[in-house]
């Protein structure tokens, strides 16, 4: 099993002890994890040099788990992949990249981000970081700059994203300045549209996402968020009118409704749509949602479920946080073996032991205290979608 770690595209490592594989090396898997660049320099759209390098990063990697994996006790011709956040975006693209075809079986794709960004999108914002360090965004011209330069400069720029609204469209309210870039090369499409056209149909793919993602990033908002906030959320992320939103969830407050919203557009919806179009083209598919939470701040925020995964949640952080539920230390145990014995199911067989993905009922696997297999829950949310057509996004000018 190899793990690409999350991180926005801006940061990360395979070394931060929440990615930390013992546990489930622990479980009979060879365990994998890898560092891919970031930033500036994984995934800026740079003149002279190709478009996602972060993920050709990863590419390579995985060419080396197929050379020498079976040294480590390992089975090259059974690899499974999974991905969090940015690693899920990653993982998603690697299915339907011509340089990654072969290169595993599997993939578990774990809340991913749905921004890939058209050419003009990423070359505008690179335009935009090069010019904070009075420069192009060409290979020479960035060459002659320090990472740590490249760096600042990028912060700068996520600092003043929501400047950029008009131009750059709703991917300037999200927290990060990068993304996979389709650009009909190293990333030909988009991956909904690749899988729907059958790109990866003998990848199993098991997708999903955790209940409440946006609200690890919407805890100090909580119910201060005003329904003009709301309005405007509306008018920029949601795929028709408004009203929509507001009849599905009629007893949301503006604070809920905000974070619906949010959780709908980065995370959730991708997800759905993600397997929606594996299933299309061919491929099989399982759902999951982490519905399980430990505290009443954050919910079952984003992120969660790969701590559970990876068992590096441990019961004194439960303990210890400041709005403990009652009894969450045990259940944190529970739910992450849970966990941990499906994805190592999975990964081992290709079917978790559940009811596949499939319309109208799409079988997803909900992990609470104790786990259910139930028709997909946020069908709310799926019928303001259903229509949305998930895809690169575009530079407005």
């Amino acid at each position: 099993m190899v793990l690409l770690h999350g991180g926005r595209y801006l940061e990360g490592t395979s070394s931060n002890p929440h990615h930390d594989g013992a546990t489930l090396a622990r479980a009979g898997v060879v365990m994998v994890s890898v560092n891919y660049h970031v930033g500036v320099e994984g995934f800026a759209h740079i003149t002279g040099a190709p478009n996602n390098r972060g993920i050709l990063d990863q590419v390579a990697a995985l060419e080396w788990v197929q050379d020498n994996v079976a040294a480590f006790g390992g089975d090259p011709d059974n690899v499974t992949v999974f991905g969090q956040s940015a690693g899920a975006g990653c993982l998603a693209a690697l299915m339907v990249m011509p340089t990654a075809a072969g290169l595993f079986r599997r993939a578990i794709v774990q809340s991913m981000a749905g921004t890939y960004f058209s050419e003009g999108l990423a070359a505008a914002i690179s335009t935009t970081i090069a010019a904070e360090v009075g420069g192009r965004a060409t290979i020479d011209d960035l060459a002659r700059h320090t990472p740590h330069a490249l760096v600042t400069a990028a912060g700068a720029v996520l600092e003043r994203m929501p400047d950029h609204v008009e131009s750059w469209g709703p991917m300037a309210l999200t927290p990060t300045p990068f993304s996979p870039v389709v650009d009909g090369d190293v990333l030909p499409q988009a991956p909904w549209r690749a899988l729907a056209e059958g790109a990866a149909r003998t990848i199993d793919l098991l997708v999903g996402h955790t209940r409440d993602e946006y609200r690890l990033f919407n805890t100090r908002l909580g119910d201060e968020v005003t329904d003009a906030e709301v309005d405007a959320t509306l008018h920029r992320l949601a795929p028709i009118p408004g009203g929509r939103y507001r009849a599905g969830y009629p007893e949301a407050t503006p604070g809920q409704l905000y974070e619906i919203i949010n959780s709908d557009w980065l995370f959730r919806m991708p997800s759905v749509h993600l397997a929606d179009a594996a299933h299309a083209g061919g491929g099989r598919v399982w759902s999951y949602e982490l519905c399980w939470d430990f505290n009443r701040d954050e919910g079952a925020s984003h992120s969660l479920d790969v701590l559970l995964v990876l068992g590096t949640l441990s019961p004194d952080d439960v303990r210890d946080h400041p709005s403990a539920l009652p009894n969450a230390a045990a259940e944190s145990i529970r739910v992450g073996d849970h966990m941990r014995k499906d994805w190592r199911t999975f990964a081992t067989t290709g079917d978790p032991g559940w009811t596949p993905y499939e319309p109208p009922t799409r079988a997803t696997r909900v992990y609470t205290a104790e786990p259910t297999t139930r028709p997909y829950p946020e069908e709310r949310s799926r019928r303001v979608w259903r229509t949305h057509r998930f895809g690169a996004l575009p530079y407005i000018g």
